[in-house]
């Protein structure tokens, strides 16, 4: 009896070696695929993650199972004997991040305006930013508008409101003149338009496209930025200053490419 039960422990040791083992492999198997699939990106697919991408001879390495990627080395049969399995061959490829470099013309041309700073755009520094930015990112089908628009920006005298589309049974015939909630008064476009804008003291409100809010905003934010840097607002030093601007003219670029945040909801 005690030789049947040492027979019988020394078979469950066993097996316990075993399946132990097999965890040893399918933790391993679990890391690898983790990684694999963290290292892909549109950008810089992982060719393992992704066979297709694989050289035709090397696509026989690996198998689809149960919709993910299996290399058939560590799916085969489990080894008997306990040991560590072999590391999967992973390609770790770097994450891409954003870096950047100043320009050093448009850090002069920043930090001279910066001595006195102004709403005078015959600066350097606003003159190229009117000319590169804020001129074509206002500059829609309806040109004068376009400039009643920019000339309303440039007085702090615009405002954007949502538009309360249950509240618009009909469109009223000025209101045709101006667009509409479903025709944006910039673009002349089909657009259903969720916001409308106002210049100044006038009564008539005009319509607009969620990019035609985009854009418009972008310009916005450029200018009530550099009015805090001329009221003494801003406490970064000149460096940071400079990035801020940097950033927000590209808000305006993206802008005028037709790019925009919508609401989710």
């Amino acid at each position: 009896m005690v030789r049947e039960a040492n027979v019988k422990q020394a078979a469950a040791e066993k097996q316990l070696k075993e399946a132990q083992g097999k965890i040893d492999v399918l933790q391993a198997e679990v890391t690898a695929l983790k990684t694999l699939v963290l290292t892909s990106t549109p950008s810089s697919p992982n060719r393992q993650l992704h066979p297709q991408l694989q050289p035709s001879g090397a696509r026989g390495a690996y198998k689809h199972v149960a919709g993910h990627i299996r290399n058939k080395s560590a799916s085969g049969a489990f080894p008997s004997s306990p040991g560590k399995p072999e590391p999967s061959s992973v390609s770790i490829q770097p994450v891409a991040k954003e870096d950047r470099e100043m320009d050093s013309v448009l850090y002069a041309e920043f930090l001279m305006w910066k001595e006195h700073p102004s709403l005078d755009r015959s600066s350097a520094f606003l003159s190229r930013i009117y000319r590169e930015d804020i001129g074509p990112c206002l500059s829609f089908t309806r040109s004068e508008l376009s400039q009643l628009v920019q000339s309303a920006v440039e007085n702090n005298s615009l405002t954007i409101e949502p538009v309360a589309m249950s509240a618009i049974p009909m469109v009223k015939a000025s209101a045709v003149e101006c667009g509409g909630p479903k025709k944006c008064a910039l673009s002349g476009m089909t657009r259903l338009c969720r916001h409308r804008i106002k210049l100044g003291d006038k009564e008539s409100y005009y319509y607009i496209s969620p990019s035609s809010r985009a854009r418009i905003t972008a310009v916005c934010n450029f200018f009530t930025y550099i009015r805090y840097i001329q009221q003494g607002l801003v406490r970064h030093d000149a460096e940071q200053m400079f990035w801020e601007v940097m950033r927000l003219r590209r808000e305006m670029t993206v802008a005028k490419l037709g790019f925009y945040l919508t609401d989710q909801g």
